[in-house]
């Protein structure tokens, strides 16, 4: 049996489970967030684990949530530093079921590709090293020994190291993904696509060119007297809901919020704060004063809108911009000013779909306020435009005076809790001849200066038989990226597959001839070496360096943490002969620290100050010090209007996460914040796109997008009414990622545009 047929399905079943749509909540978290944290966490880890685990998580001398990057307050909460979202990612790598080589002894790989991903994800923990070895249907057990040995062979015989590709996921440490990206540069390759590429690269794109740093401005503590709080294309409901408490504290303080979204999300609707007495019985606190539901990508003609009524205001007595910062530290204001007149106001606002009303409200807002914050998530960055997108934004803040100022500025808001991490210490596939000087100087070896490849480009590589080898540092790179059955058919072109994971997933099932799967720590475990206890570090959404320390009991004696890892198939690859101690330092983690210290751009003295509170990274946009942009000041930028081109049988679809859900890890089958319950395919539509349609409520459709000529489907989605601009639409990512085009993707930072896909329904024929 051949590897394309034990691989092919990547689906899993096509019977639909018992759909039920309700009433979506009208408030977050509260009581039902309770009840749902200690039913996942009773269920998955037991009671005693649980009472640990959530008591130390995200506290000053425990460990980082493995869920979003939310940064920790200074003085965090002696109940409970945690959301719903990071108890259930806390149950599910702590949880107390376990597969090892017996279970895939029992179950074949076709027998588990018919599985969902929930399904899949729901076995458990992973507790020892196992190898699918060419030919075969069954994964069998391996030592750490021959793992290595098998890695490094397979590596020693590429023609080029250009031919290997070594992605990571934000779940790494920064320990690991330094030590990760030397072993990577160490081989010869800058090839190190990260989830960044698929998620925010937009926005360190955009902040790049405007401001100087790939990362935002704000600290936690600016949110609480901010003025004007923007959330655009974001639902922190969902995906970040500690930010709620934050949002909660600037209403309290009289700050205004505006939330920007085609859809209106609860999280932001209402927040029942489960810490205090308002939270559990009472009416909670209305966060959102005003909702502007634009249309999918329309945000720039929305901010343009805006910003020649603020133009028109700011005309009669230069109040409403900061003229001072702006002649001070940024260029291009006078070019904007004259090209914002060459827009229709009439056509922007008939592009975004907002009441004029509104628009005006937001406006008259704005006008008069200037500590100001712009939030955003993947509503902005996976678009065509999204550089532009973001661009747009960072233009108001600038006219406002509203960076490097207290209680102002730029939040991209970061989905994994150590992306930005990765990132920092050294996950690149671009080359910076600042850090290679670094690497030379203090690793004692010459780094490759060839750029690597990115995501999308490393998905084209193995598609076409150019890259062959294919190591993953977490994640589950076949349903995080795009063009999922493209990207099936690239790894199996793939001589070797290699995946350090904790739990079960769709990536261990369609692999290349050979694959292997490293099990490794979570977060919440405790970490030790001879009886000594380890920790590690990560970095926040806000650049702040923290220690993090895990207290549970390892699922496994067979397995092993993540520099560990990395720093035995570096030292069995070079055979003990490099000048970088990979092994030592895979062992002692304070070898690392004291590497990343001197070759990582902003660290310093990490060991002693990444204890308790922390310390931030050095952030030249904080201190507007623009001296590395023309001129030396930030850059105000001309942004174009998207330009879809829909035909009349389209509608324009955006992909988003279940309540249930973070990134491709299903916890659940509900999204109680919008009604949905027991299913994740289901398609919500506007009334009159159904009815235009000849759809009915329930009813099974397929989803299909052309681009290039080429058709794509996702098969068998249920039609649900909601409330949801007018020739809008929205479907859960992963199952609708097989739509987005592999080679559509973000001028300039090659992000997926999975939140602006052309799609069209058709009537299942069944």
């Amino acid at each position: 049996m051949d590897k394309n047929h034990r691989n092919v399905n990547h689906r899993g079943p096509a019977a639909f489970t018992d759909l039920q749509f309700k009433d979506p909540v009208t408030h977050a978290a509260g009581k039902l967030a309770i009840r749902d944290t200690i039913k996942h966490t009773f269920k998955e880890m037991g009671v005693v684990d649980s009472m640990r685990g959530l008591f130390t998580i995200n506290q000053q001398d425990g460990f980082d949530c493995p869920s979003c990057a939310w940064p920790d307050p200074e003085h965090p909460s002696k109940i409970g530093e945690y959301c719903e979202s990071g108890a259930k990612a806390l149950a599910d790598e702590a949880t107390h079921s376990h597969i090892d080589a017996q279970f895939f002894k029992k179950y074949s790989v076709e027998e588990l590709s018919n599985l969902t991903d929930f399904q899949l994800n729901k076995f458990g923990r992973l507790i020892e090293p196992l190898v699918l070895r060419e030919g075969s249907i069954h994964y069998e057990a391996i030592s750490w020994q021959d793992a290595f040995d098998l890695i490094a062979e397979q590596l020693h015989e590429l023609d080029s190291p250009n031919e290997a590709i070594f992605y990571t996921s934000g779940r790494s440490s920064n320990e690991a993904a330094f030590l990760y990206g030397m072993f990577v540069r160490a081989y010869g390759t800058n090839n190190m696509p990260d989830c960044s590429n698929m998620c925010h690269e937009s926005s360190g794109v955009a902040l790049t060119e405007t401001v100087g740093i790939g990362k935002g401005s704000t600290k936690l503590e600016d949110f609480y007297e901010a003025e004007v709080i923007m959330i655009a294309g974001q639902n922190p409901g969902t995906n970040h809901p500690r930010m709620m408490t934050a949002l909660e504290k600037c209403k309290e303080n009289g700050g205004y919020i505006i939330s920007i979204n085609p859809l209106e999300e609860t999280g932001l609707v209402n927040f029942k704060n489960p810490q205090n007495l308002k939270g559990l019985i009472g009416g909670g606190e209305d966060i959102a004063d005003l909702h502007l539901a634009v249309n999918i990508n329309q945000d720039v003609p929305l901010v343009k809108l805006i910003l020649k009524r603020l133009v028109e205001k700011d005309a009669l007595d230069q109040s409403v911009f900061d003229h001072q910062f702006l002649e001070k530290y940024t260029e291009g204001y006078s070019a904007l000013i004259e090209d914002l007149k060459s827009f229709d106001e009439a056509q922007l606002l008939k592009m975004t779909g907002v009441p004029k009303e509104k628009i005006n409200k937001a406006v008259e807002v704005l006008s008069k306020k200037s500590k100001i914050i712009v939030c955003w998530a993947m509503g902005l960055t996976q678009h065509k435009n999204a550089v532009e997108t973001i661009r747009e934004y960072v233009n108001l803040l600038l006219l406002k005076g509203a960076i490097g100022k207290p209680h102002t500025g730029t939040c991209p808001i970061r989905g994994h809790s150590n992306v930005q991490g990765d990132r920092s210490v050294g996950i690149q596939h671009y080359v910076e001849e600042d850090l290679n000087e670094r690497i030379r100087e203090h690793m004692h070896f010459e780094p490759p200066t060839e750029k690597g490849i990115d995501v999308v480009e490393s998905m084209e590589a193995m598609h076409t038989g150019k890259a062959k080898f294919f190591m993953a540092l977490g994640g589950n790179f076949l349903m995080a990226a795009s063009d999922t059955d493209y990207t099936a058919t690239a790894l199996n072109n793939c001589e070797m597959t290699v995946q350090v994971s904790t739990k079960l997933n769709r990536s261990h099932l369609v692999t290349g001839k050979t694959a292997l799967i490293l099990p490794t720590f979570g977060r919440s475990e405790k970490d030790e070496k001879n009886g000594k206890p380890r920790f590690l570090t990560m970095e926040s959404s806000m650049g702040r360096i923290r220690q993090s320390k895990g207290i549970l009991k390892p699922a496994s004696e067979k397995i092993m943490s993540e520099p560990e890892i990395i720093g035995g198939l570096a030292d069995i690859y070079f055979n003990g002969e490099h000048p970088v101690a990979f092994k030592e330092m895979g062992e002692d983690y304070e070898l690392i620290r004291e590497k990343i210290d001197l070759v990582a751009k902003g660290f310093e003295k990490t060991s002693e100050r990444s204890k308790g509170f922390g310390y931030y990274l050095p952030n030249n946009s904080r201190e507007l010090d623009f001296s590395m942009l023309p001129n030396g000041k930030a850059q105000i930028t001309l942004n174009n209007l998207p330009d879809h081109q829909l035909t009349t049988d389209e509608l324009m679809l955006m992909t988003i996460r279940s309540h249930d859900q973070f990134n491709t890890t299903i916890y659940g089958l509900d999204d109680r914040y919008r009604g949905v319950y027991n299913e994740r395919r289901v398609i919500f539509m506007h009334e009159a796109d159904i009815k235009a349609r000849n759809l009915k409520k329930y009813e099974v459709v397929d989803l299909t997008t052309t681009y290039d000529g080429k058709k794509r489907t996702a098969h068998k989605f249920k039609v649900l009414p909601y409330n949801i601009p007018k020739g809008n639409a929205a479907a859960y990512f992963p199952e609708t990622n097989p739509l987005v085009p592999y080679n559509h993707f973000a001028d300039r930072s090659n992000t997926p545009i999975s939140k602006s896909l052309k799609i069209r329904i058709e009537k299942t024929e069944n």
